[in-house]
C-alpha cells in the first residue's frame, strides 16, 4: 500500500502567509516602538521558523539546482543593494536641493524618511553587556542568513508569483511561469517592505530572472541566503547600520 500523503494543518495559502505576517508584524513592533527592537527581533527569529516547520507539508517541494548560479547572483546581489543604495544618496539629495514634482521622492528615498536612516540599530550602543551585544548579532545574522531566505522566497516567488497567475488555485500555475505582470507586482510588493527600496526592487528583478532561468525556488533560496549572508558581514565590518 502506498504511504499516505501527509498533509499541513493549515491551509496551503495560510501556510505561506504567516510566517511572512508573524515577521511583519513583529518588525512593525520594532519600529514602532524602538526600545522593544532587540526583544522584536529576537521573537520574530524564533517563531517565524515554527511557522514554516508546522506549514512545510503544504509548501510545494523545492527544487534544489542551479545551487552554484544562485550563489553568483547572491554575490552580484551584495554589490547591486550597496551600490546602488550609495550611489542613489546624491541624486535624492539633489532633488531635493531642486524640489520639484519629485521631491516626494526624497522623502521616502534611499536615506530614510527625511535623509534620517529609520532602520540603523547599533547594537555596539544599544547593550551595554558584551554577551547580550554578541548573542542579539548572532541571532540577527543568523535570521538574515538562514530564515528569511526561506520565508521570503516561499512568499514572494513560490506563493504570490502563481497566487497572481491562478488566484483560484496558485498550485496549477508553474514555478517561475513566465508572466510580466506577476513579477512586476512581485517585485513591487518586495520593495514596499524594505526601506531602500528602489534598490529591493531591482535585487527582487535579478532574483525574479534567476527563477525564470532555473525553476528552481533552491536557487533563490541560495541567492538570497549569500546576499544576507555578506551584507551582514559588510555591516559589521564598516558598522554601516543602516543597511541591517
Amino acid at each position: 500500500m502506498p504511504a499516505p500523503i501527509r498533509r499541513s494543518i493549515l491551509r496551503d495559502d495560510i501556510a505561506y502567509i504567516l510566517p511572512m505576517a508573524i515577521f511583519l508584524v513583529f518588525t512593525q513592533v520594532g519600529i514602532t516602538w524602538p526600545r522593544y527592537y532587540a526583544a522584536s527581533y529576537m521573537a520574530k527569529t524564533f517563531l517565524t521558523p515554527i511557522a514554516l516547520i508546522i506549514g512545510w507539508q503544504a509548501y510545494t517541494k523545492i527544487r534544489w539546482t542551479h545551487l552554484w548560479l544562485g550563489f553568483l547572483v547572491g554575490v552580484l546581489g551584495l554589490v547591486q543593494w550597496v551600490g546602488m543604495d550609495k550611489a542613489l544618496v546624491p541624486l535624492f539629495h539633489w532633488i531635493h536641493l531642486h524640489g520639484g514634482f519629485l521631491d516626494w521622492l526624497y522623502i521616502y528615498g534611499p536615506i530614510g524618511i527625511k535623509g534620517v536612516p529609520t532602520d540603523s540599530f547599533n547594537p555596539y550602543t544599544h547593550f551595554q553587556n558584551p554577551g547580550q551585544m554578541w548573542t542579539f548579532i548572532i541571532f540577527r545574522w543568523a535570521c538574515a542568513t538562514a530564515v528569511v531566505p526561506f520565508m521570503e522566497e516561499l512568499f514572494w516567488r513560490d506563493f504570490l508569483w502563481r497566487e497572481i497567475l491562478a488566484p483560484n488555485d496558485f498550485k496549477l500555475a508553474d514555478i517561475g511561469e513566465k508572466d510580466w505582470t506577476a513579477i512586476f507586482i512581485v517585485c513591487a510588493a518586495f520593495a514596499s517592505v524594505h526601506i531602500q527600496w528602489i534598490t529591493a526592487f531591482f535585487w527582487g528583478l535579478m532574483i525574479a530572472l534567476l527563477l525564470l532561468r532555473t525553476k528552481s525556488i533552491g536557487a533563490c533560496i541560495v541567492a538570497h541566503a549569500t546576499t544576507n549572508f555578506l551584507l551582514g558581514a559588510y555591516v559589521l565590518h564598516t558598522h554601516d547600520w543602516y543597511f541591517w
